[in-house]
């Protein structure tokens, strides 16, 4: 790996500064680098055995079945954190994706650039064992099972490229805000209506214990049917469980979303406008109520 001085620590997107704890300093100009598999420690592995094993057993009650047989079809060892290149072989064959190996987070014009060729970043370290319920920057556990399952699905992995080809264009526009609040409820915390019920694909949700129960479970939180302008328009917490969850009817409705509209005007009328409040409800929102058979039902 060719390293460069290009590559400098990003800082954190957080409310409290945070010491972003991955090696910048061996990163090439585009921010990645090599796993070096072998020089994880077994106490990596061990953290790696511990998440997956309490994460792996909610995916049947909790995950969107496109996530479930993503998760399959990677073959991921419960035992040892995934070898990147092996991975690539699987993701290739099915989707022509690949997943590039960072630090950890990476400037928002690398990520795109990377999501627009189709390369997903996965960071390179694995959180402690005393930081197995919360963390403030993703880990290996967080990207790699909480993301890439979903790379196997040819139309989220087309939403994905899609995204990180409309980057350069929110940043052009001054409205980078708005399409990373899209990123946050479509992709980290996403939910999905299915026949046997409202169930969880974003990666936020489904690398965490407690948030993967408290978002279909819980009665506190909003679930709102997804709308593209209300979706770019809320705030959202970085340091809690969200107050609300947008749920889409199926990945076609978000990548046609996503893909099919024209930002530009979004960004104009709305650069400027402060954002909605995480646990807002507007006269226009469709509430979505999971009832205990398996249905879902809106109530506009």
């Amino acid at each position: 790996m060719v390293c460069s001085l290009m590559a400098e620590q990003p800082a954190a997107p957080s409310a409290q500064p945070v010491a972003l704890r991955g090696d910048y300093s061996r990163a090439a100009s585009d921010y990645t680098v090599d796993q070096e598999w072998d020089a994880y420690l077994p106490e990596d592995h061990e953290v790696w055995r511990t998440l997956y094993a309490r994460q792996i057993q909610l995916l049947e009650h909790y995950a969107a079945p496109e996530f479930i047989a993503g998760a399959k079809t990677l073959n991921a060892s419960p035992d040892a954190i995934p070898r990147i290149d092996a991975t690539n072989e699987v993701l290739g064959r099915l989707t022509g994706w690949s997943i590039v190996v960072v630090p950890g987070l990476i400037p928002e014009q690398h990520f795109f650039a990377h999501l627009a060729a189709k390369r997903f970043p996965v960071t390179r370290w694995i959180r402690r064992r005393d930081e197995l319920d919360y963390l403030a920057e993703p880990d290996i556990f967080h990207d790699f099972f909480g993301h890439v399952p979903l790379l196997t699905n040819p139309i989220f992995a087309k939403f994905m490229q899609a995204y990180g080809e409309a980057g350069p264009k929110a940043i052009a526009a001054g409205s980078l805000h708005m399409l990373a609040r899209l990123y946050w409820y479509m992709v980290e915390f996403g939910l999905i209506k299915t026949k046997r019920g409202l169930r969880v694909y974003g990666s936020g949700i489904l690398s965490s214990k407690s948030e993967t129960v408290y978002s279909l479970e819980d009665p506190h939180p909003h679930r709102i049917a997804f709308d593209l302008e209300r979706v770019m328009l809320t705030n959202y917490l970085i340091d809690d469980f969200q107050q609300t969850y947008f749920v889409i009817d199926d990945f076609e409705q978000l990548f046609h979303a996503g893909y099919d509209t024209d930002f530009a005007p979004i960004y104009k009328q709305y650069r400027d406008v402060p954002g909605i409040a995480p646990s807002a409800v507007l006269p226009t929102d469709r509430l979505i109520f999971d009832s205990s058979s398996g249905g879902v039902a809106d109530r506009g």
